[in-house]
């Protein structure tokens, strides 16, 4: 066998390689679907993603990394009110900080009287929060 021979069998067999794990990835991917899973990439300083690599790793991360944001992010959908001053965004969630702004800003549109407990807890939280205990509206 020549050399020009070996390196098309060379050739050959990478590109047979790439696409046999091509395929073996996009197998994982579906999998990972069918399982509710997703992969957010997240551009973070070098240290904090090294930090956040090993608590991935210990037990209950997942689960209190969850209890963050489920604190931390709200579903716009959730509250009433909430929905329909937040009737221009594009997506389901806001952080608590945002929720706040948008309360504040639009405090007249908020149905004082037919508010849901819930959603009244909410705002007495966030203006602690992040008002200082009052809302300026």
């Amino acid at each position: 066998m020549n050399v020009r021979n070996a390196n098309a069998m060379d050739d050959e067999a990478t590109v047979a390689r790439r696409e046999q794990l091509r395929l073996a990835k996009r197998r994982q991917r579906a999998r990972e679907r069918r399982r509710g899973l997703a992969t957010y990439q997240l551009r973070l300083p070098h240290r904090l993603a090294e930090k956040l690599k090993a608590g991935g790793k210990r037990a209950g991360f997942v689960e209190a990394l969850q209890a963050f944001i489920d604190h931390e992010v709200l579903c716009i959908d959730d509250y009433e009110n909430l929905r329909l001053i937040a009737w221009n965004r594009a997506g389901r969630y806001m952080t608590r900080a945002e929720a706040f702004q948008l309360y504040e800003c639009n405090w007249r549109h908020v149905d004082h009287n037919g508010m849901d407990p819930g959603e009244r807890e909410l705002i007495a939280q966030l203006a602690r929060e992040h008002g200082n205990g009052v809302i300026n509206a």
